[in-house]
């Protein structure tokens, strides 16, 4: 099973948060990526963009952050986190 909790702050509250379940037997790249695709969905948002540190971050720690330079439109919030907290 592979879990992906995505949570969004401002002011260093968490307003929401949410849990995405894959049991497909994609890559973890794949599961990533659609998990994302479901968050941006379920907080209704524009899907952020990849940005080498946002890479790099997630490489390292599975878990990285989006702030207003990942988004092309305006955002509401501090930042959108992801985090895995399951792997298969």
């Amino acid at each position: 099973m592979f879990r992906l909790w995505a949570k969004i702050f401002k002011d260093n509250h968490m307003l929401q948060d949410t849990v995405i379940e894959n049991s497909n037997h994609d890559t973890r790249t794949h599961k990533v990526f659609q998990a994302l695709d479901e968050v941006c969905y379920a907080f209704d948002l524009g899907k952020p963009l990849w940005l080498d540190a946002t890479i790099k971050d997630f490489k390292k720690h599975a878990k990285t952050r989006f702030t207003q330079d990942n988004f092309i439109e305006s955002i509401d919030f501090d930042y959108l986190e992801i985090q895995i907290i399951e792997e298969d």
